[in-house]
């Protein structure tokens, strides 16, 4: 073999690269994609015949829970989650226990990652009314995904809520902050909503003029500020509408739970287990989740992975916590959205790859194209699965999903050129490394 010739190829596969889709090989050398055409000469041959070879999926908001909530999650139990779902890459949310709120915190979060996670990963910096003067620092450091500004209350104790701490944040810094958009005085207003023992009120509490006004309230904000926002997990179709006349200064995302859950089943059938902020909502916004995501106004999907033992799920609403895992389901659920045809896989692979890349200025990742990061998610689109308690590994061990049969199977997760997992098998060692990002130091 020359000085040159691959280590690895994935021979065979349909490659989905930014020229389109074709069948070939993909050649790796050193961690990044070398090539894609033929090659005939490698140390080591996968043959990806009859799969599709995506880039890698790259889930921009998960919660693992590291430190403080171990029982729930743990930075090594969410990375195996991630690979085994076909996840090569996270970003990390801020409430944990102590917040992620300080640059000793960010670092102690990326040594606690390191060679634990499966996954690349990147630490979002949690907004504070004390640290406001502080994030155009600590949305610099190596591994951070940027700033988070809870509106309203979520798990954890992160909130920004008034306009003037609001701005304070917006006005430090120049990347992207990422926003959870419910508007606590509302939601404190309408606490008398919700029926104890009764999770279907949730929604009815945090509705959707909670969603609304936040999000109106933020795009005000960041347009005075002339700061670049992005709205997660929104669940209301008139928020995308609005979205959509701010694109100068705002992205947004949406979950595959929103995207497949609906009000009217969901909390009859999962009780709190359906409990999340912002709400499951009927069925008649979930349709219209989909028609903004046909309009191309979602940039990207997050799963929103929140976990919660099942000993705290059990407590009767509203003293049981809002949140669901997600990550490893991702990409399963939306394949099976993809063979009902309510989406392509292009705008699948967009939403989760280059999409990402596009919104956060992530650094070599996001497509497959030469001098990229050798990140693959190997899917069989014939093949059909089932969502099992033994399959996931969260340690929360449940999913709102168990015993869905979707259309659509994750055979491989390769990160940056080493099998992560391949047909359910998790790797020996976890290699999983920080991200980069344009704007970082």
């Amino acid at each position: 073999m020359t000085a040159s010739a691959p280590e690895l190829v994935l021979a065979g596969g349909t490659v989905h690269t930014p020229s389109g889709a074709g069948i070939a090989d993909v050649a790796v050398r050193d961690g990044k994609i070398l090539g894609v055409g033929s090659y005939p000469d490698a140390a080591r041959r996968i043959d990806c015949t009859g799969l599709d070879v995506l880039p890698g999926v790259i889930d921009s908001q998960v919660h693992f829970r590291e430190p403080g909530l171990e029982q729930k999650e743990d930075l090594e139990s969410g990375g195996r989650a991630a690979v085994m779902g076909g996840v090569t890459a996270v970003f990390e949310m801020p409430n944990t226990n102590p917040n992620t709120d300080t640059i000793m915190r960010v670092h102690d979060k990326l040594e606690r990652a390191h060679h634990r996670m499966y996954c690349d990963h990147a630490f979002y910096v949690g907004a504070t009314a004390e640290n406001a003067e502080e994030l155009g620092e600590l949305e610099r450091i190596p591994g951070t995904a940027g700033v988070k500004i809870f509106m309203g209350a979520s798990t954890g104790s992160l909130l920004v809520a008034e306009d003037e701490q609001l701005a304070r944040v917006l006005a430090h810094g120049r990347r992207r902050v990422a926003i959870h958009a419910e508007d606590e005085a509302r939601m404190n207003a309408r606490k008398g909503e919700r029926v104890e023992g009764d999770p279907s009120s949730h929604p009815v509490w945090r509705d959707d003029e909670s969603a609304m006004l936040a999000t109106r309230r933020i795009l005000r904000l960041a347009r005075e500020a002339k700061r670049p926002i992005h709205i997660l997990h929104v669940t209301t179709p008139a928020e995308l509408e609005l979205i959509a006349q701010h694109r100068d200064v705002a992205t947004c995302e949406v979950t595959p739970q929103h995207l497949t859950l609906e009000a009217e089943d969901a909390y009859p059938r999962l009780g709190t287990y359906a409990q999340m902020n912002p709400p499951i909502r009927s069925a008649a916004h979930v349709a219209g989740l989909w028609h903004w995501l046909r309009q191309g106004v979602p940039d990207v999907l997050g799963s929103d992975h929140a976990p919660h033992t099942r000993e705290e799920k059990a407590r009767p609403y509203p003293s049981s916590p809002s949140g669901m895992p997600g990550v490893q389901t991702l990409l399963p659920l939306m394949l099976d959205h993809v063979a009902k045809g309510h989406m392509t896989l292009e705008r699948l692979i967009d939403m989760t790859s280059a999409g990402v890349q596009r919104v956060f200025g992530l650094v070599g990742k996001g497509r497959i194209a030469t001098g990229y990061d050798a990140d693959f998610t190997i899917v069989d689109r014939k093949g059909r699965f089932t969502v099992t308690e033994g399959w996931l590994e969260s340690r929360c061990g449940w999913s709102p999903f168990t015993g869905m049969e979707l259309d659509g199977r994750v055979m491989g997760t390769i990160v940056r050129g080493h099998m992560a997992m391949w047909e359910g098998q998790l790797a020996n060692q976890a290699l999983g490394e920080p991200l980069r990002f344009a704007g970082a130091l």
